[in-house]
């Protein structure tokens, strides 16, 4: 019995990908070769609302190839028993006008890149392989991220979609966020103030989410999802009083602003208050998030 043991690393876009395959088996191995694929994806997949509507939609949800190469680490032959290391390297390097785009797992849009080993064997023994994804970063922006504070205040007459806001209890809600403009490796932060409200507050909360966008220009598919969710204030909390906002950009489920031909993936931040009555009160930023 063999194993190809695998681990997932970090590099950043035009880096070397280098590591070692492992191989460990109780007694020596013959095969008919070792090689390594790297390959990087984007998969775009539509919502159930979506489907049946643009029929165009089904050829511009193929994968979308970032990068691919292959080659051969071992030539056919015999592996000793125990441990092997067997060391590769691959240039993180894009062919022609292709952009490598960082690593990103959402619902509607995927971006992965990730390292297959394959082991071939004699007909009666099964070919072995393993899959190991590795993380890609963009490289930071050269220019500088001025963070610009957005003020809010928020009252039944501020608020949208609302049909029958006399019905609404009176409450005054205040606050700022510190930028709508982030860096990516920094937490959100801010803070809200209830300044005065009619009925009790049963909860604050903030939620992050993400905005994507598939389709071609005989139209497009936009759906937006919740990544986190998390409750800054819990109960009727006191009056004037400064609730701190920190929220972390959670890895893999986030990355910086991206807009291209076939997909888009963006963001946004609800300050969603909770009131005992089951009224629910949300205010929405827009974010561009950004690597610096």
């Amino acid at each position: 019995m063999a194993n190809i043991l695998t681990s997932v690393v970090l590099f950043c876009v035009q880096e070397v990908v280098a590591g070692v395959i492992l191989l460990v088996c109780k007694e020596a191995l013959q095969h008919h070769g070792i090689s390594l694929n790297m390959e990087g994806l984007v998969n775009l997949q539509l919502s159930s609302k979506s489907v049946g509507v643009f029929e165009a939609f089904y050829n511009s949800v193929k994968p979308i190839q970032l990068i691919s190469s292959n080659v051969e680490v071992a030539k056919a032959g015999k592996v000793p028993a125990g441990k092997t290391e067997i060391p590769f390297e691959f240039p993180l390097n894009t062919k022609g006008n292709k952009v490598l785009y960082e690593t990103y797992h959402g619902v509607f849009v995927n971006i992965q890149y990730t390292l297959r080993c394959d082991m071939k064997r004699s007909l009666l023994a099964k070919d072995l392989s393993r899959n190991c994804e590795f993380i890609v970063h963009c490289q930071p922006q050269k220019a500088k991220v001025v963070p610009t504070p957005v003020n809010f205040t928020i009252t039944p007459d501020t608020l949208q979609n609302t049909r029958e806001r006399t019905s609404l209890p009176k409450f005054l809600i205040r606050g700022h966020l510190d930028a709508t403009n982030c860096v990516i490796s920094q937490p959100l932060t801010g803070e809200v103030v209830v300044e005065n409200s009619d009925v009790p507050i049963k909860s604050i909360e903030l939620q992050l989410v993400r905005v994507e966008t598939c389709g071609c220009a005989e139209g497009y598919a936009r759906d937006a999802t919740e990544i986190q969710n998390i409750q800054i204030a819990e109960g009727d909390v006191c009056h004037s009083l400064s609730i701190p906002i920190y929220m972390v950009f959670p890895r893999l489920f986030t990355c910086p602003t991206l807009e291209t031909t076939n997909f888009k993936v963006e963001f946004e931040v609800n300050i969603v208050i909770v009131l005992h009555d089951d009224h629910l009160i949300t205010e929405n930023f827009p974010l561009k998030l950004c690597r610096v």
